[in-house]
């Protein structure tokens, strides 16, 4: 398992905003030396506000930190099974903000199915770890970067505590049923998946999370703390504010 960095900022503006610089500098770094970037992007407070502020930035960036937008494709680490645009899905939150606020190419934007799209979970689950494949085929091309938040509980995408056959599961893409967090079905990719990831960054923010930060930290313990079992191959980050951050410094 690859060392993980912490990076600690004074408050949860700090982190986006830091994440979000990070974020343009790395793409760059990766477009440089290859010819498209995948990124698998995460929900909550801090994951939107990242993608927000990228997008409202944008336009004042310095040309060398300038990223080619057209040439990144967007993945979600997960998703609830609610209909199309509904404001509870991930790529629906991340829309306006960022989606149509950046340069991406249609074809670039692999959003997770929605409810009403025909399918059922189970196939809609096969649905997207097929189209993963296609694009990253196993053995010769990864996600390049993965976000995830964390949870209180420690759970990364909707991987939870308590439920370690799901996240180890050999498949790449699992149907959630019974989630602890509303709604009760997901779409997660699974510890498999999150962890053929070049690099991954986890990031979070709040007084509530500092005991998650501490089991991330610690021993690789999925059954506990999914987010302790989450690596890149390259690089792991743990980005937090003071308030949570095992150290407060």
């Amino acid at each position: 398992m690859t060392h993980r960095t912490l990076i600690v900022e004074p408050d949860k503006a700090d982190v986006i905003s830091r994440v979000a610089r990070d974020i343009r500098r790395h793409l760059v770094e990766v477009l440089d030396q290859q010819e498209s970037a995948h990124v698998a992007l995460t929900g909550g407070s801090v994951g939107i506000g990242v993608l927000e502020y990228l997008g409202a930035t944008d336009d004042a960036v310095l040309t060398e930190e300038r990223v080619d937008w057209s040439r990144v494709h967007l993945w979600w680490g997960d998703e609830r099974w609610v209909p199309a645009g509904h404001e509870d899905r991930n790529d629906a939150q991340a829309e306006n903000v960022f989606v149509r606020a950046l340069g991406f190419r249609r074809e670039h934007i692999h959003r997770m199915p929605a409810s009403d799209a025909g399918l059922s979970l189970d196939e809609a689950a096969t649905a997207y770890a097929a189209e993963l494949d296609r694009f990253l085929p196993g053995g010769t091309q990864c996600l390049d970067l993965v976000f995830l938040g964390i949870g209180p509980d420690a759970h990364v995408a909707s991987l939870f505590p308590g439920r370690e056959a799901e996240a180890e599961s050999s498949l790449t893409v699992i149907a959630v049923r019974d989630s602890p967090k509303p709604p009760p079905e997901r779409l997660s990719l699974t510890l498999r998946a999150l962890n053929s990831a070049a690099h991954v960054w986890l990031m979070t923010a709040g007084s509530d999370k500092a005991e998650a930060i501490s089991l991330t930290l610690g021993l690789s313990n999925v059954a506990t703390a999914p987010s302790s079992a989450v690596c890149g191959l390259s690089e792991t980050r743990v980005y937090c504010d003071r308030s949570a951050s095992p150290t407060k410094s």
